[in-house]
């Protein structure tokens, strides 16, 4: 933790330089002793000091000062650091200031100048102002600091990307937080500036992209090298196992994710049917697991980085990044998983991250404390984030098209709903329309063997209503089915004769695409298994078919 840190002003050097070295003597092992000059220089450190997070202890400042006196600065640096203890060092002459002081601007104490011994006329004093600081201290967040306004898609994306990455910050909603107001003037921002991003260093960026961010904080967007032997596109269940087993068994790996490691199932609030985890674990938890693997075999890992285009040269393959940059492989893995479908109604796209979210049940709970949420789905995913809610809000409705959640949901979740008193299943109900102008208000709802229509209040929708793939820009290069899953093994064979392009006198390998060489795992798949479990075992397998092409190369 950083050390709190008294500040000591005086324009006399000599005086100055007295304090610091009394004060450093006895305090410096646990405060940090800072100085300067001049009120107006003091207060301009305490203006950093503040948007870098740290806290302050202890303000000692000398009374007669030119431009400003000890009073002036004191008065203005409660502004900024209320909580910290304000004493006044004084000549005999300016006690009745000091007295002044205590009762008008609130100091908490004054000393006289000299103050030798220190051990008598200086410790005691400060002392009890340390003491009484430390025991209502309570150490600030120590990372990202993040304000902006709750009913923000930018401000949503943005702390959506931070959670995933497993990124520590802290949310300041500038409509409830008003240290959100303090911190926008110290720094000159305007609201159309949000989401503001204060770093630990003290500098901030202002509606930063996730890339960004990412830069600032240390992730790895560009490869270190041109050429690898393996390239995985993809960092859910699937890419990270084929992480692990690639670099693990020596080849030459990076691995490219456009978001976040975990892909969809990085979302997943608590996986609870994955084996060897008896009391589950979160999604989150098993990509920094996987992540903290890969790293530790020397597997390169890319995001916030995004693969535009594919194409084959002889036994070359060629990854195109959204930046231009171009990376050369022998072999390639495709592992993108899928995306959640949109729900297709009117005005539903303005209201997305501003009460309508896909996914993200795990970024806006805390957002929804005490509230009436609504989730829309019949699946795993929609099971796991109503159960997750649930402990945050005052109810989670979930609203299903079907009978019976057990077509579609594993029944230990089926379960857990209903055991989970708040939370409540309405069947055979879609929703029909969204309301709200800058964010959701309300919902209206159809019931399907009734026909009954309601309106209901509401903050949050979260849905869960499917996925599908993203492989458009992979379309010309390998076979996909109508639905744009990637077609493997004997599903890309037209009989007995081999897809159209095929290279090779084999068939092409259990995983391998209609290009040789380029392989699809997970739920990108066509006919894949959409389970965690199912797509950790495709990865891992395609590093065994990467090692027999790379042998006949």
């Amino acid at each position: 933790m950083t050390k709190p840190v008294i500040l000591t002003v005086d324009d006399d050097l000599e005086v100055l330089q007295a304090v610091v070295r009394d004060l450093g003597r006895e305090y410096g092992d646990r405060f940090r002793v800072t100085r300067t000059h001049s009120g107006l220089s003091a207060l301009e450190i305490l203006r950093q000091l503040k948007l870098r997070n740290q806290p302050v202890a202890l303000l000692l400042a000398d009374q007669r000062m030119p431009q400003m006196t000890g009073v002036e600065f004191l008065e203005q640096a409660t502004e900024l650091f209320p909580q910290a203890k304000r004493a006044l060092l004084t000549a005999y002459a300016d006690t009745d200031a000091a007295i002044y002081a205590i009762n008008t601007v609130k100091i908490h104490y004054y000393l006289m100048k000299p103050w030798h011994p220190p051990q008598e006329k200086l410790y005691p004093a400060l002392n009890d102002l340390l003491d009484d600081w430390l025991a209502y201290f309570k150490p600030p967040f120590e990372g990202l600091r993040v304000i902006g306004h709750r009913w923000s898609f930018a401000s949503h994306q943005l702390k959506d990307f931070l959670a995933r990455n497993h990124l520590p910050y802290h949310w300041l909603d500038v409509e409830a937080n008003e240290e959100a107001h303090h911190l926008l003037e110290l720094v000159n921002s305007a609201d159309s500036k949000l989401p503001l991003v204060l770093l630990p260093d003290g500098t901030h960026l202002a509606s930063p992209t996730t890339l960004q961010v990412a830069e600032k904080v240390g992730l790895k967007t560009q490869a270190k090298n041109p050429f690898y032997d393996l390239i995985i596109v993809g960092a859910g269940p699937a890419g990270l196992a084929a992480a692990v087993y690639g670099a693990s068994e020596g080849l030459r790996t990076v691995m490219i994710e456009r978001e976040a490691p975990g892909g969809q199932a990085g979302t997943s609030s608590r996986i609870e049917n994955y084996l060897g985890f008896p009391v589950g674990l979160s999604g989150g938890d098993l990509a920094r697991r996987a992540v903290a693997q890969a790293n530790r075999f020397g597997a390169e890992i890319l995001t916030p980085q995004e693969v535009t285009s594919v194409r084959a040269e002889g036994l070359y393959r060629f990854v195109t990044l959204a930046d231009g940059a171009e990376l050369t492989c022998h072999t390639l893995i495709i592992a993108t998983g899928v995306s959640y479908n949109k729900l297709n109604l009117p005005g539903i796209d303005k209201l997305t991250g501003a009460g309508v979210y896909y996914g993200a049940a795990m970024t806006e709970a805390l957002a929804c404390q005490g509230e009436d949420v609504f989730v829309i789905g019949a699946g795993n995913s929609a099971g796991q984030a109503a159960v997750y809610l649930s402990k945050y809000t005052r109810s989670v409705t979930i609203l299903v098209r079907s009978d019976l959640l057990t077509k579609t949901m594993s029944k230990y979740l089926v379960d857990q709903i209903e055991a989970t008193s708040n939370i409540v299943v309405k069947s055979r109900t879609h929703v029909t329309e969204v309301l709200g102008k800058d964010k959701l208000e309300a919902i209206i709802t159809a019931n399907s063997e009734t026909g009954k229509v309601e309106t209901i209040c509401a903050n949050a929708l979260f849905i869960f209503i499917g996925a599908k793939p993203r492989t458009h820009w992979l379309q010309d290069v390998v076979e996909c089915d109508e639905d744009g899953f990637i077609l493997t093994g004997s599903d890309v064979m037209r009989g007995k004769m081999h897809p159209r392009g095929w290279t090779l006198e084999r068939d092409p390998f259990l995983l391998e695409a209609s290009v040789p060489g380029i392989f699809a795992v997970g739920d990108v798949r066509h006919k894949s298994v959409k389970r965690v479990a199912s797509a950790v075992g495709e990865g891992s397998i395609a590093v065994q078919f990467v090692h027999q092409y790379l042998t006949k190369l």
